[in-house]
C-alpha cells in the first residue's frame, strides 16, 4: 500500500491563504474573516472601536441588492462589533448546531454605516480621515 505524499506546511498554509481570499472576495463573511480583517485593519479607522467616536456604526451590505443591516446579536439589539447571528436568515448559509451562524452566502461584506450611507472598511478609513 502506498501512502500518499504529505505535502509542506508553507505549501498548506498559502492554499488555506489562496482559499480564503477567494470567499473574501466573493463576499464569504465567517468569525475567523472577521477577526482577520479586524487584525489587518488595526489601528485605523477599519475597526468599530476606532470609528465609533466619528458616527460609524458596524453593518453588512449584501452587494446584490445593495440593502444593508446594522450590526446586531441574535435577539435583534445593535452589536457594537460584527456579528453574524443578527443578519436575516437569507443571508446565512451556514449554522452549527446550535443554530449559531457560521457563515454567510457569497456577496455579503462586512462594513460601517454613517448618516444613511454604508461604507466598507476601506472607505470608512479614508472618510474618517476627512
Amino acid at each position: 500500500m502506498r501512502t500518499p505524499e504529505l505535502q509542506p506546511i508553507e505549501a498548506i498554509k498559502t492554499k488555506l491563504a489562496n482559499e480564503e481570499r477567494q470567499r473574501i472576495r466573493r463576499g464569504i463573511l465567517s468569525q475567523l474573516i472577521l477577526a482577520r480583517q479586524n487584525r489587518h485593519f488595526h489601528g485605523t479607522y477599519g475597526v468599530s472601536d476606532n470609528n465609533r467616536h466619528a458616527g460609524f456604526l458596524p453593518a453588512f451590505q449584501d452587494l446584490s441588492s445593495g440593502s444593508w443591516i446594522i450590526s446586531q446579536f441574535a435577539d435583534g439589539r445593535p452589536a457594537p462589533m460584527h456579528l453574524l447571528d443578527g443578519l436575516p436568515q437569507e443571508w446565512i448559509c451556514r449554522r452549527d448546531q446550535s443554530g449559531r451562524a457560521l457563515s454567510t452566502r457569497e456577496g455579503i461584506v462586512a462594513g460601517f454605516v454613517r448618516d444613511g450611507i454604508f461604507y466598507t472598511r476601506e472607505a470608512a478609513v479614508q472618510a474618517a480621515a476627512h
